[in-house]
């Protein structure tokens, strides 16, 4: 693919179809996280809190996605995706936190790709482990490398290999849907309806509450139409990208979770080691079941891997072409990828693999951490639309419309501070602990420009960071939160 220019248009032969840009928003969404989702919510509540749990997350997400649309046609302009309406709406200083925590959260859940990998391998290969090890690490960080390279020789091939990844990756999980159809047993179903043997002392509040982040992670990739909305043939297209691929992955999504429940007790289903989807086939037709859904997951990860190293290093790149972060970031090759933030997320991800050693539960870590560092991004996203309709900006040629976008980004927006509460203080503070440190990129871009660093609202905002950042620290250091 061509340079871009320096006003971010892209020229005919730069675009992407409708086609691709939902590839981008299904391939991403895809991943990891959908083959482990049995067990997930296996150990977290039955088929009601699960039920539930989709209602609400599917709403949410639905609303969220609503408000991409909405900003995609009001505000065109703002083709940089995600930070670019944070900072649009609150200000250089929380779009950069924006822009920071959705990719370095792009950087953890690239992680978790590989510690699942490798904890699939691991069955054949014991050196692999859970995914952490030594010798799983040194073989993650040769495949890391590798996509950095075939990345480096341009974007427009890449995304064209991803949509071949997303069909065949799709191929698995629907046949594994059939199987368990044909397979489903009622009576287990009705007895994990509730709770399940066992778990009568959860309250449903505690079980929904404790999936959260698991739909949080499953659902990242939402806005992959809108991160690449510079290179859409047309501004419409983002938003039927974006519904298109969030309802065709919601539905796989809840019968992925759902199903197993008519194959398994809840107890087994929670016990199950990831990738437990490959588990569930495997109780109903032996052994080649999970050898196909290990197959099956590799192709995905692999593919999910590669959207979600295009969306990370997009970020910074137009993160540091509108003035938030340093100028190095901006700089690309002789392909037009934006290799300078290619090779510093690259090595952000070879950092966190390292880190994954020492980690007691380095794949739950990793998704509940992404999932975190995801949702400021997401409440930004959607306290924008709220402002845009509550003020009436953008309104005048269409203002009909208002009340009810008025009331969608109300609910998106109470949704993302529900999930923030949902997460829990733990991942709040590891958070806080890559906020608060990687402010230096953005007083590093605001020395180039001679501006000022912060307003007094944002200094405000940073002393909160950096205090919630010590506290982290502290309780790291005395044990108080593990990782």
């Amino acid at each position: 693919m061509a340079s871009t220019s320096s006003t971010n248009t892209a020229s005919a032969t730069e675009t992407l179809s409708v086609l691709s840009l939902t590839a981008l928003v299904v391939g991403s969404m895809v991943g990891a996280g959908v083959f482990t989702l049995p067990a997930k919510f296996g150990s977290a509540t039955g088929v009601l809190g699960a039920l539930i749990a989709w209602l609400i997350s599917g709403v949410g997400m639905l609303m969220l996605a609503f408000v991409f649309q909405t900003l995609a046609q009001r505000k065109p302009d703002l083709d940089a995706g995600v930070f670019a309406y944070a900072k649009a709406g609150f200000g250089n200083y929380l779009g950069f936190l924006s822009a920071l925590g959705f990719w370095t959260g792009s950087c953890v859940g690239n992680v978790s790709y590989f510690i699942l990998i490798k904890s699939t391998l691991g069955r054949i290969v014991p050196a692999f482990g859970e995914g952490n090890t030594i010798a799983a690490v040194a073989v993650s960080s040769i495949l890391l490398w590798l996509f950095h390279f075939l990345i480096l020789n341009g974007v427009k091939e890449a995304t064209g290999l991803n949509n071949i990844i997303t069909v065949a990756k799709i191929v698995p999980i629907v046949i594994f849907l059939l199987i368990l159809l044909f397979n489903f047993h009622p009576e287990l179903f009705a007895s994990n309806f509730l709770q399940g043997q066992g778990y009568e002392r959860e309250s449903i509040f505690t079980q929904v509450r404790s999936t959260m982040l698991v739909t949080v992670f499953v659902f990242l990739g939402i806005e992959g139409a809108s991160i690449y909305s510079r290179y859409a043939e047309k501004r419409s297209d983002v938003g039927v990208a974006t519904l298109v691929g969030f309802v065709t992955v919601l539905c796989l999504f809840v019968s992925v979770t759902i199903l197993p429940y008519g194959i398994l007790p809840r107890e087994q289903l929670g016990a199950l080691r990831n990738p437990s989807m490959a588990a569930v086939l495997e109780f109903v037709v032996g052994r080649w079941g999970s050898v196909f859904i290990s197959v099956g997951l590799l192709i995905s990860v692999l593919g999910a891997y590669l959207d979600w190293t295009l969306f990370a290093a997009e970020v910074p790149f137009m993160a540091a072409k509108n003035n938030v972060m340093p100028n190095f970031l901006a700089r690309e090759n002789s392909k037009g990828v934006p290799a300078a933030a290619l090779w510093v997320t690259s090595s952000l991800i070879q950092a966190f693999l390292i880190v994954t050693m020492f980690s007691q539960n380095a794949f739950t870590l990793a998704l509940e951490l992404t999932s975190c560092l995801s949702l400021i991004p997401y409440l930004l996203v959607a306290a924008y639309g709220l402002k845009l309709a509550f003020t009436g900006e953008s309104y005048n040629t269409q203002p009909r419309s208002r009340r009810k976008e008025l009331v969608i980004s109300a609910i998106a927006t109470f949704y993302a501070i529900w999930l923030i509460y949902a997460g829990g203080l733990k991942y709040l503070l590891l958070s806080a602990l890559i906020y608060a440190p990687g402010t230096i990129l953005f007083l590093l871009a605001r020395r180039e420009q001679n501006k000022k660093v912060f307003t007094f609202n944002e200094w405000f905002v940073f002393s909160i960071a950096a205090i919630t950042a010590v506290f982290a620290l502290y309780a790291l250091v005395t044990g108080r939160i593990t990782i």
